[in-house]
């Protein structure tokens, strides 16, 4: 219960960023332009809210649009944010208002150029703030990396890349002849490639990946939640140090002691101690390591119900050669850039597997999206998370679906283009559709989330 609360805050969190920056970007082009902003909420507030201040002033002739102009508050449902816009059919569906002759500081009186800056503020402002928190993560933890070939034990895999072929202990080395690097390791070059080749056991081996394997390994890891994502470094069994008074400290292990078996079976890596101790839960069984100075050490050890034995592991960066780079202010803003782009290109990429009958199955809504957080508290997550989430944001929004900021920019540029502005009638009837459609997907979305966690 702990872990649910501590994504739930973390998606909170990160929703409440995201929402604040992407209608300030309207908010801030709107009030460049004169144009009045009525309510700047974040969160939504359909028949109360949480807290509001300032009430918002209707504009008076000739005098210049202030802060004070707008009324800023807090609703109560975390599901966004609005920036309500007047003169704009949005989705308040304020249709007196339109109704009335416009006025000079509404969005309808202004030129189709400042509208469609108004527009795409949001999703500008989105996809900036992602570019400033990968800079930020660049220049506060930089890039740390092991090669893969550094890493002795090779690689662990979930049980999708299991499989398509892959085994515990490979190391990745190419996709299509293209080298597999740690420093720069997107798993679509693996997934979408026809051939991956891997080092096991000495010899190098090639494994087939089937076409469309993006969505059926994407649906499997989603079932099988297994906390490391696709593969990760396999490691061996290190001690740190052991914890007062469990069942390590009484068998006399001891820092630096390398657990090679238990129960007289392979544990030389994480992977294998974890299933020899799950066996073996609420037994005493004999345990065998190699200390630092070499010695073979052997001891009957007491495993917990829940397969623990009190003690914690040498981080995998003290184990294997680590690349670090690191970078100052000014290359932390290059450097953030690249990685938006990068991710915003991977986004686009996958959006192709959106519109086939798996990748349907595979929308998820806010429990999706929790769950990418980790269950512990981690500032490097988050804002990881939080910055792709922000990049993903940002290209929904600007799809040219009505409702959301890419329909208003459609009409938009067919205005610029034909100089006819869209009937106010052909507005509203666009964004009620947009709203339906937005809400059938929502609740489809979050419909697979339930789906998947009673059912599958």
């Amino acid at each position: 219960m702990e872990a649910f609360f501590i994504k739930a805050a973390q998606l909170i969190a990160a929703f409440a960023i995201l929402v604040l920056v992407h209608e300030f970007g309207h908010y801030i082009f709107a009030k460049m332009f004169g144009i009045w902003v009525e309510k700047f909420y974040l969160f939504f507030d359909p028949w109360f809210k949480i807290c509001s201040f300032n009430k918002a002033e209707t504009p008076q002739e000739g005098k210049k649009l202030t802060w004070k102009n707008t009324e800023y508050g807090v609703g109560w449902l975390p599901l966004g944010g609005y920036c309500k816009i007047a003169g704009m059919i949005d989705e308040s569906m304020d249709t007196e208002q339109m109704s009335q002759p416009a006025k000079p500081w509404e969005f309808r009186s202004k030129p189709a150029w400042q509208r469609l800056l108004v527009m795409i503020g949001g999703v500008l402002f989105n996809f900036i703030l992602a570019i400033i928190i990968y800079a930020g993560i660049a220049f506060t933890w930089g890039d740390k990396y092991i090669e893969y070939e550094n890493a002795e034990y090779g690689m662990m895999y979930c049980k999708a890349a299991h499989n398509l072929g892959f085994v515990d202990g490979d190391i990745p080395l190419t996709a299509d002849g293209e080298k597999i690097s740690a420093a720069n390791f997107n798993i679509l070059d693996l997934l979408e490639a026809k051939t991956v080749t891997v080092l096991r056991e000495g010899k190098k081996v090639d494994i087939t990946i089937p076409e469309n394997s993006v969505l059926s390994v994407n649906e499997q890891m989603k079932d099988e939640k297994n906390g490391f994502g696709f593969m990760t470094y396999r490691f061996p069994m290190i001690v740190k140090e052991t914890v007062n008074g469990e069942a390590a400290e009484k068998a006399g292990i001891k820092h630096g002691d390398r657990i090679i078996s238990i129960n007289g079976k392979n544990a030389n890596t994480w992977d294998l101690a974890t299933a020899q101790l799950a066996k073996n839960a609420g037994k005493t069984v004999p345990l065998t390591a190699i200390s630092a100075k070499g010695d073979t050490v052997t001891a009957n050890i007491a495993v917990s119900e829940t397969g623990k034995i009190g003690i914690m592991l040498t981080p995998i960066d003290e184990i294997f050669k680590t690349n670090t780079i690191e970078y100052n202010i000014f290359q932390s803003i290059p450097r953030g850039i690249e990685i938006g782009v990068d991710k915003l290109a991977t986004y686009v990429g996958q959006m192709k597997y959106v519109f086939t009958k798996e990748g349907a199955q595979n929308l998820g809504g806010f429990g999706a999206i929790g769950d990418m957080f980790p269950e512990e508290w981690s500032w490097y997550q988050f804002w990881i998370i939080t910055a792709f989430i922000s990049v993903a944001l940002a290209f929904m929004n600007i799809l040219p679906i009505p409702a959301l900021d890419g329909g208003h920019v459609v009409f938009l540029i067919y205005e610029m283009i034909t100089k006819k502005q869209p009937s106010q009638k052909v507005l509203e009837y666009a964004q009620m559709v947009g709203l339906g459609l937005l809400f059938v997907l929502l609740i489809y979305a979050n419909g697979n989330d339930i789906y998947r966690f009673f059912i599958k």
